[in-house]
């Protein structure tokens, strides 16, 4: 519980919208007051009544520079105010049953809207604040200064073959076509105050890779301002923990080694939420495509070809049967090919020929427009 006595030292700094003098103003209207004019032309001059000039002049005499400050206009008695234990169980209600306003209400007798300022009050209002299997607000936190913590983490991609994978294909073709292409790793870095992120791709996480990533992430970070690097946060994968290497790229650098606690990947969350990013924002879906060669696969076909969702209570989609589904043709400007084209059930088109006409690539591996997609019907 806050006394009423820190409540008026925090938050007297309020500023109110409607005040006539600022504190400049009322420092003014002192200054003007000790000359020995009189406190009616004063307030005259300040465009306030002589009740308000005498309030601040008999603040200044009692508390000094200090009192010229606004103090918080919260009531000091709030008698209609929701109890405590009630407000309690609103909270508790929250937390556990991640129940809203309009649900609460009901259950203990209050308005929506009382509830919804009493989750408010507590941070509760928005179910993103709080952890999911515990229901406790998140606690986040933020350094003073860029470089005295870095998060560090990989996040490990496979490798997709040419015609797809059983996302397309299904579970059963799929497994035909996996010959174990392997992974790649994305290495990212970000700084916790000023979120500036850095991050390489690799074929592997060993210890020697780390090193080396950490040293150039650190040279980037040194080249956009932040000089030095406090402390690194990893979590418990052996590069971090156990291998030499890593350890002398810390000490080259002057930073301290965190580990976060285990099966605790919340703690290293910036990185761990940064990590999706790559792959959307910086066309790394492209660039991971068959390293070593071309992809000579179509462009978007993966999207157009994509089963729709199915509700839940279908325990085994429709891709699990392709011999029941229709076939197609795809042309790029070379002898068509057969592959499967998956519908499920309830969005199959009957025993139909469909022609795919998909984007058309150049010879520098962009697509250069985009042609017409036919799905005719017999």
């Amino acid at each position: 519980m806050v006394e009423v006595s820190n409540l008026h030292r925090t938050e007297a700094f309020v500023s109110h919208r409607n005040a006539r003098l600022t504190v400049h103003g009322r420092r003014l209207l002192v200054e003007r007051d000790r000359t020995g004019r009189p406190v009616a032309h004063v307030a005259a001059e300040m465009g306030i009544s002589r009740v308000t000039a005498h309030k601040w002049m008999r603040r200044w005499q009692t508390e000094g520079e200090q009192g010229l400050r606004d103090r918080s206009s919260r009531p000091r008695t709030t008698p209609h105010r929701t109890a405590g234990a009630i407000e309690a169980r609103v909270c508790r209600l929250r937390q556990d049953r991640k129940l809203g306003p309009t649900r609460i209400g009901p259950i203990l007798g209050l308005p929506a809207s009382t509830v919804h300022r009493v989750l408010v009050r507590h941070g509760l209002n928005r179910l993103s604040f709080l952890d999911r299997p515990t229901g406790q607000v998140i606690r986040r936190y933020e350094r003073d200064r860029p470089g005295e913590l870095v998060h560090v983490d990989v996040k490990k991609l496979g490798r997709i073959p040419d015609g797809g994978g059983h996302k397309v294909l299904g579970r059963q073709a799929g497994r035909a076509t996996r010959n174990g292409m392997g992974f790649d790793f994305i290495h990212s870095a970000v700084d916790d105050h000023s979120r500036l992120a850095y991050s390489e791709i690799h074929g592997d996480e060993k210890a020697a890779t780390c090193a080396a990533f950490l040293r150039r992430a650190a040279a980037f970070f040194a080249a956009s301002g932040i000089d030095r690097i406090d402390r690194v946060l990893t979590d418990n994968a052996w590069p971090y923990r156990k291998s030499f290497a890593w350890q002398q790229a810390l000490a080259d650098l002057g930073a301290a080694g965190k580990l976060t606690r285990a099966y605790r990947p919340q703690t290293n969350g910036k990185v761990e939420r940064f990590q999706p990013h790559p792959a959307r924002r910086m066309g790394l879906p492209t660039a991971l495509r068959q390293q070593h060669r071309t992809h000579r696969g179509p462009g978007r076909l993966t999207a157009h070809l994509q089963p729709p969702p199915l509700p839940h209570r279908t325990r085994r989609p429709a891709t699990h049967h392709p011999r029941e589904q229709p076939c197609g043709s795809i042309h790029l400007g070379a002898p068509p090919r057969q592959c499967s084209v998956l519908f499920p059930r309830r969005h199959r088109l009957g025993s139909v020929s469909k022609r795919l006409v998909c984007p058309k690539r150049s010879p520098s591996g962009e697509y250069t427009a985009r042609r017409r997609v036919d799905l005719a019907r017999a």
